[in-house]
């Protein structure tokens, strides 16, 4: 019999987060890591765990991701990143789907995100569902399932039956505010290339002051305010006016780039 599930996860210098990750899904009947190029401690962590490692270098998120999908041989598929971890309970849970007959050919993980190692329960970021289990060959998928193809905010494409676990998927995002940071200038970047991309950069003045200061403040006042995101106390704050920021900087990175064409 093939394995019922294989955990696909892609790494670059993940060690400090690698291990809490794979003690998590250890029930898995495969677990597939594919690294690009990491000089720290992750792939003799993988290998600890009775991963199978691959190396290939950086295609971006959706592309490696999808690589790494196709490396796995089980009936279903459970897609981590490496800073993500299951609950106990999420655990029990893909357990006791797999060893029924599940309804669905997909289900929607419901993300605890932390920020500075707070659980952020409010402005939206709860419960955060992701797609993350599925078939891997399913009626409505292009065999094997894929992600699709975006610089960030990858997601996999599905039109089907699907369904929403009860149990938590932790995600260990941003434990400090450098992390924090780091991220979003990268990310912010990938972010200007889809802003780009749909041509909702603007040329007119109205346009730029618009889009770099009023949809950040926007942002900021509805989230926190209107979507209680000041109940996740002074972690809450932090976390959504440098969200705010991130979204100028993605629109001034945009801006920036029709500006020198």
């Amino acid at each position: 019999m093939p394995p019922t599930l294989s955990v696909a996860i892609i790494t670059l210098n993940e060690e400090a987060n690698l291990a809490r990750t794979l003690a998590s899904v250890q029930f898995a009947d495969e677990i597939i890591v594919l690294d690009s190029g990491s000089t720290d401690g992750t792939i003799e962590i993988a290998k600890s765990f009775n991963a199978k490692v691959y190396s290939e270098p950086w295609k971006g998120f959706s592309a490696q991701k999808n690589s790494v999908i196709e490396k796995c041989t089980g009936v279903w598929v459970l897609s981590l990143d490496a800073d993500e971890e299951l609950t106990p309970a999420l655990q029990t849970e893909i357990r006791a789907l797999l060893r029924g007959n599940p309804s669905a050919d997909a289900y929607l993980l419901r993300r605890r995100n932390l920020f500075l190692n707070r659980w952020i329960r409010y402005g939206g970021y709860y419960p955060d569902p992701k797609l993350r289990l599925f078939r891997r060959h399913a009626a409505n998928f292009a065999p094997p399932a894929r992600f699709t193809d975006r610089p960030v905010h990858e997601t996999i494409a599905f039109d089907g039956n699907l369904e929403t676990l009860h149990a938590d998927l932790i995600h260990h995002a941003y434990p400090t505010i450098e992390s924090y940071v780091e991220h979003m200038d990268r990310y912010s970047t990938l972010g200007a290339q889809i802003v780009v991309s749909k041509g909702k950069t603007s040329r007119s003045s109205l346009g730029f002051y618009y889009n770099i200061l009023l949809i950040p403040t926007f942002t900021f006042f509805w989230n926190y305010i209107f979507r209680c995101g000041f109940l996740d106390g002074r972690e809450g704050f932090l976390l959504h006016l440098y969200h705010s920021t991130y979204t100028s900087w993605k629109y001034s990175k945009a801006w920036q780039t029709t500006r020198k064409r």
